[in-house]
């Protein structure tokens, strides 16, 4: 039996709560995945695994079954901090080559620079397999115009969520996943 996905969506979600499991649960609810049993796996976008929408993915799930997902996860429950999730996409010009997923969680960050990083991660993962020079104290988007240019990466980009801490007696969570269909 192979366990090798063959379709892949992706879910952004954040809660809030009294209690910490009680935020994560709600993040689930609101990313619309609380009803399967995940299990995180590391950051390979098989070969040949295409992207759908959501809906269209969650139509193919039952309650209960077990999803490969990978996950990023941030949580807190000190007032006032923004915390923030993102997985990074990076997919190969060459569909029968892997890609990479990568996930990153932060706290005290914008959106943007959380997405910025989970992007270039899976980016330079996917560049270093294909021998794409890359010189890592450039900027992402200087970084960018070389791995297009070098017509190996056909696109990156990133999934975020983000939100603040509203209370003192309160936790958030915020989630990203990208969720597997085998």
């Amino acid at each position: 039996m192979s366990l090798v996905p063959k379709k892949v969506f992706f879910v952004s979600g954040k809660g809030y709560h009294k209690t910490k499991l009680a935020a994560f649960e709600q993040a689930l609810r609101d990313a619309g995945i609380e009803k399967y049993n995940l299990v995180s796996v590391s950051s390979i976008l098989p070969p040949y695994c295409i992207e759908i929408q959501k809906q269209d993915g969650l139509k193919q799930l039952r309650p209960g079954q077990i999803v490969y997902c990978v996950l990023a996860r941030e949580e807190s429950n000190e007032y006032n901090r923004v915390i923030a999730s993102s997985i990074g996409v990076a997919k190969p010009a060459d569909k029968g080559h892997y890609g990479y997923l990568s996930e990153h969680h932060d706290f005290g960050k914008k959106p943007e620079k959380v997405a910025e990083i989970a992007e270039d991660l899976a980016a330079e993962m996917l560049a270093t397999t294909l021998g794409v020079p890359f010189d890592p104290d450039l900027n992402y988007d200087e970084k960018k115009e070389v791995y297009k240019m070098g017509g190996k990466i056909v696109e990156t980009k990133s999934i975020t969520s983000h939100t603040i801490v509203r209370d003192e007696d309160e936790w958030a969570c915020t989630i990203v996943a990208a969720i597997f269909i085998i």
